[in-house]
């Protein structure tokens, strides 16, 4: 089976569920910056800087800082609207390239269609276990008192894991749709024609 996930901006990293599963190898193999980029590249939502750091392992002041940076070099926008300045991604820039790099990863079609299925029988299973037909109805269902601490943990990591796998289907299946059109070219667009 082929697991297809988004591990920086650069490169389209193949991953076994066991590795996905270890966030101290995150903590391990990157910096403080490193992991802020991740994170905040990855948003399906905005999120607060706070939050941000707290998903990167990181401290909020140095966390601000690379947004900030992150901000100005056009990379990320930030939300000034609500009651907590928010950060998010330029969604449809971040969909186009993560769609290149999975049309550039050596991948046949094939394969990424098989992990397309695979990716929604994943979330039909979720559905199916817990009774709920979203990320945040099964967030819902941790006001349940006689849930231990382990399975509360469970559910917030299958909740995330989930909202990943949603947006991943739709990048993986525009991929799919737009296979020709990603397909690297040699000579530059003509504008006029």
């Amino acid at each position: 089976m082929i697991s297809i996930y988004i591990k920086t901006e650069h490169e389209l990293s193949c991953m076994t569920e066991d590795e996905l599963n270890s966030k101290g190898l995150m903590k391990r193999q990157t910096t403080g910056e490193d992991r802020v980029r991740m994170v905040a590249r990855q948003l399906s939502e905005p999120r607060t800087a706070n939050w941000i750091a707290s998903e990167a392992g990181w401290s909020h002041e140095p966390t601000k800082r690379v947004l900030e940076r992150l901000v100005d070099d056009g990379i990320l926008h930030r939300d000034e609207t609500g009651t907590h300045t928010t950060f998010y991604p330029d969604y449809r820039r971040q969909a186009l390239q993560e769609a290149m790099r999975l049309r550039d990863s050596g991948h046949t079609v094939e394969e990424l269609t098989d992990r397309l299925s695979d990716m929604k029988a994943e979330i039909r299973d979720w559905e199916d276990e817990f009774g709920v037909e979203s990320p945040n109805q099964l967030r819902g269902t941790l006001a349940d008192e006689t849930l231990d601490a382990d399975e509360e943990d469970r559910r917030r990591e299958i909740a995330r894991d989930w909202e990943h796998l949603q947006r991943h289907i739709k990048i993986v299946g525009f991929a799919i749709r737009e296979w020709d059109f990603l397909a690297p070219t040699s000579e530059p667009a003509d504008a006029s024609s």
